[in-house]
């Protein structure tokens, strides 16, 4: 059974079109270097050699491990430049997720999908994990990576409110509300730096 998620949580500061706030690129990082390592490592643990991969809410870095060779990297973001300066992606696409929740990809298109430390922007999560789902292979896999930086004015007002735990309990729900399965937490924060949080989650197999 879904868990009902009250509307005012999705609120944001600055309600204006995404699309204006992320005309501009911005080639930077948002976590520190010992926790992009830190995922960086756990992808090379979650994503097999040769899978198809969907990088959502992608931009100039993927955050893949350099050593490991993967079949379709489809990145998915919101600024062109950004993802044209991105050497893992083998296609990349805009699209405003907040705009249209259904992702442009065929069902059944990808072994692996990941969000970096963006989940916090979506409006409408369950409907794109939903998406999501569809697009997956039967028993494919997700992993949804949080830390404590964001854009402040473009966050939901959940992730402004609620503290590190609660967090993960309320992207457990997105998942548990979009048809995922097995969802498990791992932390792999590295000591003096940015935290990593990690939720993994598979789509049932389909008969």
């Amino acid at each position: 059974m879904s868990e009902e998620l009250p509307t005012q949580l999705f609120g944001r500061v600055d309600e204006s079109p995404d699309a204006d706030f992320y005309q501009e690129p911005r080639l930077v990082t948002h976590i520190d270097p010992e926790t992009i390592a830190a995922l960086t490592g756990f992808y090379e643990e979650f994503v097999p050699a040769g899978a198809d991969v969907l990088d959502l809410m992608s931009s100039w870095v993927s955050h893949l491990p350099g050593n490991l060779t993967y079949g379709r990297v489809a990145g998915l973001g919101m600024n062109a430049e950004e993802l044209a300066a991105n050497p893992q992606l083998t296609e990349h696409c805009v699209h405003d997720l907040n705009a249209q929740p259904d992702l442009p990809f065929a069902a059944d298109s990808f072994d692996r999908a990941l969000i970096a430390v963006s989940i916090q922007y979506l409006i409408q999560p369950v409907e794109v994990l939903r998406s999501v789902a569809n697009v997956l292979r039967s028993g494919g896999r997700i992993c949804i990576a949080i830390s404590h930086r964001m854009f402040p004015t473009k966050a939901i007002l959940a992730f402004h409110r609620l503290d590190a735990s609660e967090r993960v309990q309320l992207v457990s729900t997105y998942l548990k509300n979009s048809g995922f399965a097995e969802i498990d937490f791992i932390d792999r924060s590295p000591q003096n730096a940015d935290p990593l949080w990690l939720l993994v989650a598979d789509v049932p197999h389909r008969a």
